[in-house]
């Protein structure tokens, strides 16, 4: 019964979110504040009986419940437990459950922490909020039922696929759906605004935490997939452009912009169209993302079955939600006036043009990724856009960004003269300037063939470098005594340290692409026990095989002693070629060995009959790959630590007049 009981939660969770919608929404106009007050308990009871729903199907992956539909079909007895839970979202009907669930997540922490929100903002918002709920219930319930009973039930089920029974995996969709589905915040704030005619810095206060934290999760889970992909798929890459990867990027550009864009508003009270349409366009990318991954569309490991019902019912919740949003703001939006002017040379004036390269690259992955989908529905034929064509569009427009990055943050907000700031930037900013071209002629010499990877590497330097001498300079480092430097850097606000490792970590990230870009080095061959090969000043032997057996697959295990070139071995890895049976497939379990600096890497491929003939070995040397997690890492770091400043969290102040004379804060909990 509790199968059933999770359906009926899932039943009432629909009508509370259709109460949720309609009144608080009615109210607002009306200006009732008891119906307005209704948002905020509804929002916790239809997450309450969404989790309760959450939960028994849960239960119902954890004891192999084989009556439901969904378990049969993803899940096993002999599956560990960590992969029979996590196997709840490793496939359709779990992921949309986990959806919805994370979605009426938001609108309680709204309704909670939003409490300094003015009362008809907040109602309108959780409006919306439950406008988005209803869609997906609706889609869930009608189209994606996974509380679908067999009769009768199956003695086994099918398994999960193998490649997604790993840790990565297993936290890679939560994350991304925490991105994802934050966005949709943001979203709400900004139809709500519509609604109400104003957008304010109090406005902008409110939403940057929440686009904020949405980011991060975002981050971390696009560098959570990729590191998987690094060490499970085996070929060694860590981003191929596939089309679901590019699905994640698309709403990060976009969110990136809209995180900067937000700063605009609430520093200069300006860029107040264009952040609302950012807020729109985030949140929408975010569903094109899911419509691409279960439409049926893309081919990708990512992806799910196809299923032409279930791609329909999300391309009409695509339009309703994108028209009737752009809609909203066709009619609404002439009613936002910016209250400034924005100067050329100034710190707005570069998130500005920030703002543009970010939309660029944004609509160039996206047309880049849904071009081909598009000829093949046209009948002009069937076409591929792959590495190439990004590499060539989306870095030329990288290089300039970066390059503004490290500008940007030495301009001052509102004055700007030319005079002035290029004074500013030539002969106080001389020494990124100067170690930036030094770094490029240096690489230019020691790698002719190639000037964008030169110029790569002196971009990266040079924001690193520049970053670090803005953080230095706030705290005015060699310039005061020391003992005033460090009673500045105690006083400053964790937002400004936050904007520091986040450009830091971007040029980490910048670094680890161009050197695993242009200085791996490879080699594939067949090798018989105790027989070894030379790669990148290492040895590798290949000392044995062995058979070993895991809870649900058989492998070869291979035990490879890496040396370096003084004869000292510096590790000893082992990589599988696994075949797990519940479904049958076979995967390749890379081994990696990282200095910090360089990973050397090692897979296995075909292992039949290798006692006699060898086995197949692909072994990568991969340096400053490390730094790709480690710059991604320190940019999800800088964003916690801006989450973590009270400013950032404190609400602004509420409109200049109460719309309906009430009091216009929603009390605290």
């Amino acid at each position: 019964m509790t199968v059933e009981f999770g359906h009926f939660s899932l039943i009432l969770a629909l009508f509370v979110a259709i109460v949720q919608a309609i009144v608080p929404l009615l109210g607002a106009q009306q200006g009732n504040a008891a119906w307005m007050a209704l948002a905020r308990p509804a929002a916790v009871m239809q997450c309450v009986l969404v989790t309760v729903a959450f939960a028994m199907l849960m239960r119902a992956y954890i004891v192999s419940d084989f009556s439901v539909h969904t378990v049969a079909l993803h899940s096993h007895t002999a599956k560990p437990l960590l992969y029979r839970i996590t196997g709840l979202w490793g496939n359709h009907e779990g992921s949309m459950v986990l959806w919805v669930m994370i979605l009426s997540l938001f609108g309680t922490a709204l309704s909670i922490a939003g409490c300094k929100v003015p009362i008809q903002l907040q109602a309108r918002t959780l409006a919306v909020q439950a406008m988005i709920t209803i869609g997906f219930l609706l889609f869930i319930l009608f189209v994606s039922n996974p509380f679908w009973r067999l009769d009768p039930p199956v003695i086994e089920g099918r398994g999960l696929n193998p490649l997604l029974q790993d840790p990565g995996l297993a936290f890679h969709p939560p994350l991304l759906y925490l991105g994802y589905v934050g966005f949709s915040i943001a979203f709400s704030f900004a139809i709500a605004a519509l609604l109400e005619g104003w957008v304010d810095s109090a406005w902008a206060r409110w939403v940057r935490p929440w686009t904020l934290a949405a980011w991060v999760c975002l981050t971390l889970g696009i560098a959570l997939g990729s590191w998987w992909a690094y060490y499970e798929l085996g070929w060694g890459g860590w981003w191929f452009w596939d089309p679901v990867e590019n699905a994640a990027l698309i709403p990060w550009l976009a969110g990136t912009a809209l995180l900067h864009s937000i700063l605009v508003v609430e520093k200069r009270d300006a860029l107040k169209k264009w952040t609302i349409l950012l807020a729109i366009m985030t949140f929408s990318l975010s569903l094109l993302g899911t419509f691409l991954v279960r439409s049926g569309i893309l081919t990708s490991v990512h992806t799910f079955a196809a299923d032409p019902t279930r791609g329909a019912f999300i391309l009409i919740l695509l339009a309703i939600t994108v028209g009737g949003s752009f809609l909203i703001f066709t009619l609404r939006a002439k009613k936002l006036k910016n209250s400034s002017l924005l100067r050329i040379f100034s710190r707005e004036g570069s998130l500005l043009l920030n703002n543009a390269l970010l939309s660029v690259m944004m609509a160039t992955v996206l047309l880049g990724t849904l071009y081909p989908i598009l000829a093949d529905v046209l009948g002009i034929g069937k076409l591929s856009v792959g590495a190439p064509f990004f590499h060539r569009t989306v870095v030329p427009l990288a290089i300039p960004l970066l390059i503004i990055m490290a500008i940007g943050p030495l301009l001052a907000w509102k004055q700007g003269s030319l005079g002035r700031e290029r004074r500013n930037i030539l002969f106080r900013r001389v020494w990124p300037s100067a170690f930036f071209a030094t770094i490029t002629y240096i690489f230019m010499i020691l790698n002719r063939e190639s000037l964008s990877t030169a110029v790569g590497t002196g971009v990266a330097m040079w924001l690193g470098v520049a970053t670090l001498l803005e953080s230095a300079e706030r705290v005015l480092l060699f310039r005061v005594p020391i003992r005033v430097s460090l009673r500045r850097a105690v006083n400053l606000p964790r937002a400004a340290y936050g904007m520091t490792l986040s450009h830091f970590g971007l040029a980490v990230l910048v670094a680890g692409l161009v050197g695993a870009t242009a200085w791996e080095t490879e080699k594939s061959l067949i090798l018989q026990p105790e027989e070894s090969t030379n790669l990148a000043g290492y040895t590798f032997t290949l000392a044995g095989l062995q058979s070993v057996t895991g809870p649900n697959y058989r492998a070869t295990r291979g035990t490879i002693i890496v040396r370096r070139y003084d004869d000292k071995s510096i590790a000893i890895l082992y990589p599988e070629q696994r075949y797990y049976t519940d479904p049958p497939q076979l995967t390749t379990e890379a081994a990696i060995h990282s200095t910090g600096m360089a990973d050397v890497y090692v897979a296995m491929s075909e292992t039949e009959n290798s006692q006699q003939l060898g086995v197949v070995v692909r072994i990568y040397y991969k340096p400053l790959v490390p730094w790709l997690w480690y710059g991604t890492g320190l940019m999800a770091l800088g964003g916690v630590l801006s989450l973590s400043d009270r400013r950032h969290r404190a609400g602004g102040h509420p409109p200049p007049l109460p719309f309906w004379g009430y009091e216009s804060h929603a009390p605290c909990i």
